[in-house]
């Protein structure tokens, strides 16, 4: 394998790491645009990070390595993941690696150490808030796995980079059981990076929040990491959804030449820049669910991936027969 393929994973994950919190800004302006309020600069989110870099971090005097170590596990957790995710091409170096059910594993690990550093402290905020997230990562994984599975029925591979190829090698028209995976995922895609309804991430009410709950002791440094690994996952889960369920422009061939890559970088950016004007849609027209509404939001989610499997199950038995 030659190197220039190692450059070209190289500029993937940098474009990755330097596009999120600009993809989240994105969605902060179209929200404030929606709602006809003033909208924040694109550069706010570079502005807070920025800002929390400079200053002194303040840690808990009980607080153990764990508190400490989790911010630059959650940093490269999410940092893995936008590796080895085909955001660009299909036959980078670290797209063999590109496993779904991998993936799932990196976003359960992030989950988990968010949740026991939340709970290192003792605060009652920072339990509250990693029992929800763990209530929520319980019922949002199996809506997940099962939208997955039904991308595996399809295209008969776990593997995200062989979805991508097989659909470009097909061909085919939009297969019905792929709309109410997409359904489904979408809302697990909100249900698991704290947007609404599940989440509001701009309130600090102690009784609603989740996310932002196990984040109160968190300053400096550390916040900043937190920040940058949440707003990561966003654009993994956006990349994912790119690769399940709208594939152009993703370079089957890419790391042969630049031409296919710098189409594919283009191509990207006009997929973010619609999605996060959808998701500020969904956000503006949504409200906050009571958090004792979330199993049933999710339920929806799963019954909705359910039912894309049944279809596809049915359409499969109809022509075969």
């Amino acid at each position: 394998m030659r190197g220039i393929t190692f450059v070209w994973q190289f500029g993937e994950v940098a474009l990755a790491i330097a596009i999120a919190p600009l993809f989240m800004g994105w969605i902060s302006q179209c929200r404030a645009w929606m709602q006809n309020r003033s909208a924040p600069p694109l550069t706010q989110s570079y502005r807070m990070l920025r800002k929390l870099f400079h200053k002194d971090a303040a840690v808990a005097t009980d607080a153990s390595l764990l508190f400490r170590g989790t911010p630059y596990v959650l940093f490269g957790t999410m940092v893995l993941a936008a590796a080895i995710i085909p955001s660009l091409a299909t036959d980078l170096p670290f797209a063999r690696a590109a496993d779904a059910i991998a993936l799932i594993g990196l976003f359960a690990t992030a989950r988990v150490f968010l949740s026991l550093a939340a709970m290192d402290i003792g605060t009652a905020f920072g339990t509250m808030g990693a029992r929800r997230e763990m209530m929520i990562g319980f019922l949002a994984e199996p809506a997940l796995l099962m939208v997955l599975f039904n991308a595996f029925l399809l295209y008969g591979s776990t593997s995200l980079p062989n979805l991508v190829n097989e659909y470009a090698a097909r061909h085919t028209v939009i297969d019905p059981s792929v709309i109410f995976a997409a359904v489904a995922f979408v809302m697990v895609l909100l249900a698991e990076n704290a947007r609404i309804p599940i989440d509001n991430p701009g309130t600090h009410l102690e009784l609603t929040m989740i996310h932002e709950a196990m984040l109160l002791e968190y300053s400096a440094r550390h916040l900043a990491l937190v920040e940058w690994a949440s707003s990561l996952k966003l654009f993994n889960y956006a990349c994912i959804g790119f690769a399940l369920f709208l594939p152009w422009g993703i370079a089957t061939h890419g790391a042969d030449g630049g031409v296919p890559l710098l189409a594919a970088v283009a191509a990207l950016v006009a997929k973010l820049t619609v999605a996060g004007a959808a998701l500020a849609l969904i956000e503006s027209l949504s409200a906050k669910l009571r958090i004792f509404r979330a199993p049933e939001y999710l339920a929806m989610a799963f019954l909705l991936a359910v039912l894309g499997l049944l279809v596809h199950l049915l359409l499969g038995a109809n022509i075969n027969a």
